[in-house]
């Protein structure tokens, strides 16, 4: 048997209605749309981690092999376990959260944070072994399944936009239109290159997205070489906010024989469990395993409505596995070094590019390996020109909005929150929360509490007291 036909048998190509070519140009979409954070996740935990006899520099350098390598063995079990084509890195805002609130704001050791990470870890493979994550996730209730992909169309949107300087912050609106757009080479590029895309989308034409990112990649490397700049950030007018950016792809991830030794990283959660306060460390791992929890949970729920994966409940038959996977490598990448390895929603471009099986996941896992030993393909294309696949993403996943039953309240209103909370506060996890408070209050309201499973309760109530302990100062008061 030929090897395209035993990968084509293992992964069950002809059950998803799928090929090779298209399995492989979904996972070259997938990685090349999360790419950015090869570079993003080693400047974010670099301020925090800080190696005895290491420079800046060749911390940030270890830091960038141990995400590939996490994201690669995370992503290799999703393929071969799970067979779905989700992939999985590093999470950006639980690495945000490791080190600016954990280890820079607490002044938890950052070994003691990765204990955290681990011991979350632990707890997921515990919980997804006797099937514990499957049966939560089985109690959100539906219109918050239906809802999901909506909201996260909506959080890519917004991600999108402000990488591609089309949005930008604003002291008393918060969002606005870039106002030195016409000045801007990189809203400029994004923009013609975001309405390429749609018209080869359009047109029907194969891997648009992927010839709409290297296009625009292209066009950015074009206009710097002709002596264009991206416009600097801190040049844009009293209380406007833009996001940093530059015309071609990070040259910061280069890499010494120094970057390559992980061993400082590798087992330092060990030292971590020296001397720490119990009820501390434990709302550490609450805080963590929340919002992993949850921004899992809607995140697979969410590619998986793209995809067609979901059940007339909105559940995603076998979930358990996919759920190993994330589980596996969040340990994986707390013993390696790294914050949170989670479930990307940036699976959704490959997913629109026909990835239906764990040969996408495959490919990205491999590029993950083959840019350990290149130059970064991953450093090399510019965050705007990666992202213009978000938006274009976006605004295909808004067709999810009619699996809703609008015209009953006890829907609309769990629904509509989900939608609307989750772009507005960069959260997958939080639009979750909105819905699954709402969902039995609204439905008490209505006289159909007797609907409602005591669990859903339950999980409203948790996340109450999450929104506490995360807001109320009650973790900064234990340290």
């Amino acid at each position: 048997m030929a090897i395209p036909d035993t990968i084509a048998e293992y992964f069950g190509f002809e059950e998803h209605n799928t090929d090779l070519r298209t399995e492989v140009l979904a996972g070259l979409t997938t990685f090349l749309t999360m790419s950015y954070i090869v570079v993003v996740n080693p400047a974010i935990l670099n301020l925090a981690i800080d190696v005895p006899g290491r420079t800046d520099a060749q911390t940030f350098q270890m830091i960038a092999v141990v995400t590939m390598i996490s994201a690669a063995i995370a992503t290799l079990v999703m393929a071969f376990y799970a067979n779905r084509p989700f992939a999985q890195a590093p999470g950006l805002g639980l690495n945000a959260f490791f080190a600016f609130t954990v280890v820079l704001g607490l002044g938890v050791p950052w070994q003691t944070a990765l204990a955290a990470v681990v011991v979350e870890g632990v707890v997921f493979i515990a919980l997804t072994a006797v099937g514990a994550r499957e049966f939560i996730i089985g109690l959100f209730p539906e219109p918050v399944k239906f809802a999901v992909g909506t909201g996260i169309g909506l959080f890519l949107a917004i991600i999108g936009l402000e990488a591609m300087r089309v949005v930008a912050g604003d002291a008393a609106t918060f969002v606005s239109f870039n106002p030195v757009f016409a000045a801007d080479p990189i809203a400029i590029i994004s923009a013609v290159g975001l309405f390429v895309t749609f018209a080869l989308y359009a047109r029907g034409v194969r891997g648009s997205i992927i010839i709409g990112i290297i296009l625009t990649t292209l066009a950015g490397y074009a206009a710097h070489a002709m002596g264009y700049r991206a416009l600097p950030a801190e040049q844009v007018p009293d209380g406007t906010t833009l996001a940093a950016g530059s015309l071609v792809g990070s040259t910061q991830v280069t890499y010494s024989a120094a970057g390559y030794d992980i061993t400082p990283l590798v087992g330092a959660f060990v030292q971590g469990f020296q001397n720490v306060d119990a009820l501390a460390f434990s709302l550490i791992v609450f805080t963590f395993f929340f919002v992993d929890f949850f921004d899992t949970a809607g995140t697979l729920t969410g590619v998986a409505q793209v995809a067609g994966f979901l059940d007339e409940d909105g559940d995603l038959p076998d979930i358990d596995k996919p759920l190993m996977a994330d589980a596996i490598g969040t340990t994986a990448g707390g013993i390696l070094g790294t914050s949170t390895v989670t479930t990307y929603i940036e699976s959704a471009t490959g997913v629109e590019e026909g990835g239906r099986t764990g040969m996408t996941a495959l490919v990205v896992a491999l590029l993950f390996l083959a840019s350990l030993a290149l130059v970064p393909l991953a450093a090399a294309v510019p965050l705007y020109a990666s992202h213009i696949a978000l938006v274009v993403v976006a605004v295909l996943m808004l067709r999810n909005i009619a699996d809703v039953q609008w015209d009953k309240i006890s829907h609309a209103v769990p629904a509509g929150l989900t939608i609307l909370v989750m772009p507005f506060t960069f959260s997958i996890a939080y639009g979750i929360a909105a819905g699954i408070i709402s969902y039995p209050l609204v439905k008490a309201a209505t006289g159909e509490a007797r609907d409602v499973h005591a669990g859903q309760w339950i999980l409203a109530g948790l996340f109450v007291f999450y929104f506490f302990v995360r807001t109320s100062g009650l973790l900064a008061g234990q340290l």
